[in-house]
């Protein structure tokens, strides 16, 4: 693609060197100016859509690419390690792993928080906040020239967020178990592990398998970086896709043995911030790791949750309840 944007030229090099290990999709094409950009999926591991999945995400957010290269440098590790691991292709057979490492490509192209039509897609699905919101910051539909704009009043949801909802009942919501992680940034200065709801403050429905699955955190990983906490807890919003998503999955299955849970990883990106002010000057800069050193921490320490959430999926009994 370009040295004008790397993080599609390496998801293009990624679904070439990764295809005798994943199976690799081109689910739409968005455009961004006089540019075209595919959106890709990959797909790793059994076919069977009832085996326990666990689906990795990044890049909702154009600005908030750390999200994408966190998803990248898993994907890529994961790829690497089956050329030679025959443990990890064992493990495969039984398990999925399904990701989109980059939902809005036109909106990252152009430097963006929404995508080029100017919705932010974290706002974009038919989902009504309960109770007090803040303005502006919850969606809105005044205008795109405005951040966190929802999209147009009974307009359909944009393609992205259309190509996100698709693919995540298409390859998630069969499965006995499945998890599914969002990696955003721009706010606070902890890394947290959000599960839903973003729409209300009410008991989210599958509290008892996440509190299951925070024990199982914290006894494996005492040192770990997360706080766990519902979204609601820091602010409510309209048009949650996570929280649509849920929704939905609720409405076909109900509480029962099916099992999904959508967690956003909020990484804590104002601590860059503290550490280095001059990024407040930068539009990427309140987002994303700008020192060297601080790119190749963060890639590195997430790692270990990811592959918790991909065992956690596989061993599902030991926090379903």
């Amino acid at each position: 693609m370009g040295p004008d944007f790397p993080e599609q030229t390496r998801l293009e090099l990624l679904a070439d060197v990764g295809r005798p290990y994943a199976q690799v999709e081109v689910l739409g094409r968005t455009l961004a100016g006089n540019r075209e950009f595919p959106i890709y999926s990959f797909k790793i591991g059994s076919d069977n859509p009832e085996h326990p999945t666990f689906g990795l995400f990044g890049g909702v957010h154009g600005l908030e690419r750390v999200g994408t290269h966190v998803a990248l440098a898993y994907l890529e590790s994961i790829v690497a390690q089956l050329r030679w691991d025959q443990d990890l292709k064992e493990r495969f057979k039984h398990i999925r792993l399904v990701s989109i490492p980059l939902i809005n490509p036109g909106g990252m192209y152009l430097g963006t928080r929404c995508n080029p039509n100017g919705v932010d897609i974290m706002r974009n699905s038919p989902v009504e906040a309960m109770g007090d919101t803040q303005p502006l910051l919850a969606g809105h539909r005044i205008s795109p020239k405005l951040p966190w704009y929802r999209g147009a009043e009974g307009r359909e949801m944009e393609l992205e967020s259309k190509i996100l909802a698709d693919f995540v009942e298409k390859e998630m919501f069969q499965a006995q178990s499945s998890l599914a992680l969002d990696i955003h940034s721009g706010f606070g200065f902890q890394d947290r592990l959000w599960y839903p709801y973003a729409k209300t403050k009410a008991p989210f429905p599958r509290l008892s398998e996440v509190e299951n699955l925070k024990r199982l955190l914290d006894s494996s990983y005492p040192n770990h970086i997360y706080r766990v906490e519902p979204q609601s807890i820091n602010y409510t919003t309209h048009g949650d896709m996570w929280d649509y998503l849920f929704d939905q999955h609720l409405a076909k299955n109900g509480v029962g043995d099916k099992v999904f849970i959508p967690w956003t990883l909020e990484i804590g990106s104002w601590l860059w911030i503290r550490k280095n002010p001059r990024q407040l000057f930068s539009a990427l800069g309140p987002f994303n790791p700008i020192k060297v050193h601080r790119r190749r921490r963060t890639m590195r320490r997430h790692l270990p949750l990811l592959d918790f959430m991909l065992r956690a999926v596989n061993n599902y009994p030991a926090w379903k309840r």
